[in-house]
């Protein structure tokens, strides 16, 4: 293994990851319906349109974690593993990824969280975005969490990038990216999760 790799906790050695030699980092892509947890200075990144990246933390003990899904609530249905499409919503994003931060050694107490994304992508849909916004505050108001700061909303994709260990994020608002390729990439993921029910009953923040 390269030297620039530490090894990743049990659980998430399918996440890719890779070196940037340009900011002279690990990043870690996390993709729609993926969540990743960390002890390691590394950076965890995404990209958002109507999606939300919830980055919850423990800087006490240097300890976080990325999700990001697509849509609020999937209803009546227990999931399997944490790794698979349960994921792709949010109440089960935000399960596994809190329980996954306290398992390796995060403190409830000194849980802290931000939360990106929401936009309004799909213009001939009804605003998933701000559903996603709705569900992400409710959570964080019933279970508690000390939500210290948030950017979600608005017409334009984001890239989020995370640092598990500090809790620092950058957010870039992809305003000069064309907006097509976010909404052509979630119309795609939507219908992949309408199919798979079908057969299953830079700032800083």
């Amino acid at each position: 293994m390269d030297s620039h790799f530490k090894p990743v906790l049990h659980g998430f050695e399918h996440i890719k990851r890779f070196w940037d030699s340009g900011q002279r980092q690990v990043i870690v892509k996390v993709l729609p319906g993926e969540f990743y947890v960390s002890k390691n200075d590394e950076v965890i990144s995404t990209v958002l349109g109507s999606c939300i990246a919830a980055c919850i933390y423990d800087d006490k003990l240097g300890v976080g974690g990325m999700n990001h899904f697509m849509l609020p609530i999937e209803k009546g249905v227990e999931p399997t593993s944490a790794h698979n499409l349960n994921c792709r919503y949010g109440n089960w994003a935000m399960e596994f990824l809190i329980n996954e931060v306290l398992k390796n050694g995060a403190s409830r107490q000194n849980l802290k969280i931000k939360l990106f994304g929401g936009g309004k992508i799909i213009r001939s849909m009804t605003d998933i975005g701000l559903g996603n916004i709705r569900f992400a505050y409710s959570y964080v108001q019933e279970e508690g969490l000390e939500l210290v700061s948030h950017d979600v909303g608005g017409p334009w994709p984001r890239k989020v990038n995370f640092n598990p260990q500090t809790g620092k994020a950058q957010v870039k608002k992809l305003r000069d990216m064309h907006t097509d390729v976010i909404e052509k990439r979630e119309v795609r993921y939507l219908h992949d999760i309408e199919e798979q029910d079908s057969k299953t009953d830079i700032e800083l923040f």
